[in-house]
């Protein structure tokens, strides 16, 4: 593999949140995948998470773009009631059950790092082993749509809260780090700021960005489709298009150090 002799034991790849925008993700590790490169340590968040343990369960790019295209978003059996939240997250888990059979960290065949917040103490917590599917659940409950969800007594939501972009549980451990961000700050218009609503949710956006973009530029190969900023983020039929960003973005990324 000329211009590129990194072991795939020594590689990790880091898998932002973002939504539906985290097909992105699915499209990269297809050009990983073709250029014969197999990171062994993922840290994700939110779908990040979702993406990086399909990725380590060995399921097949297809099946990850299927698991997004079956797995619905609002329907009204899964509506919360009696929770915060207009979902109820922990309905998907049979959803879930039927991706990841064993439900456990410890049948994946890579490390697998998952990053979801702990909302009663305002800390970001670090799932690794043991139970999988409700600590994937947890890091994707993006609030307030997604209620949170309960393990051992605590309440867990979105992984991006706290951490949106876990590179730093693989520098120890990895030579090479690989980062997709699809979290996009895109440029909006003054219109698009005319509430209390849309003006929280611009910050926290841009917040989050922020501390994605200082780790992004760390790592040794990084994607951002800014093209990203046209899908939804809960937008299922920006499905395909984010997929293709991702695939073309990591293939000339990839092309450019393989050379």
């Amino acid at each position: 593999m000329k211009g590129f002799s990194v072991p795939n034991d020594k590689i990790g790849l880091v898998l932002s949140g973002g939504g539906i925008r985290g097909m992105a993700h699915i499209g990269l590790i297809k050009a990983l995948q073709e250029r014969n490169i197999e990171p062994t340590q993922i840290a994700g968040s939110s779908v990040g998470a979702l993406v990086g343990a399909l990725y380590a369960n060995g399921n097949s790019t297809d099946d990850m773009l299927n698991f997004f295209k079956e797995t619905p978003i609002f329907q009204y059996s899964f509506f919360a009631i009696g929770k915060p939240g207009l979902i109820d997250t922990a309905k998907y888990y049979p959803l879930f059950k039927k991706y990841f059979v064993q439900d456990s960290f410890e049948a994946l065949s890579k490390k697998m790092y998952v990053v979801a917040t702990d909302l009663l103490k305002g800390e970001e917590v670090l799932f690794a082993s043991g139970e999988l599917i409700y600590p994937l659940l947890a890091s994707a409950a993006l609030t307030p749509v997604f209620s949170p969800i309960e393990i051992n007594k605590t309440l867990y939501a979105d992984g991006g809260i706290m951490n949106n972009f876990p590179k730093e549980y693989l520098d120890d451990t990895c030579d090479y780090i690989i980062g997709s961000n699809v979290s996009i700050a895109e440029e909006l218009k003054k219109k698009d700021l005319n509430n209390v609503l849309q003006l929280a949710g611009r910050v926290t956006g841009l917040m989050i960005y922020a501390s994605n973009k200082e780790k992004l530029s760390q790592c040794n190969l990084s994607i951002e489709p800014k093209e990203l900023e046209a899908v939804g983020m809960l937008d299922k039929k920006g499905i395909k298009k984010a997929y293709t960003l991702g695939y073309d973005y990591g293939s000339k990324a990839l092309d450019k150090i393989m050379l």
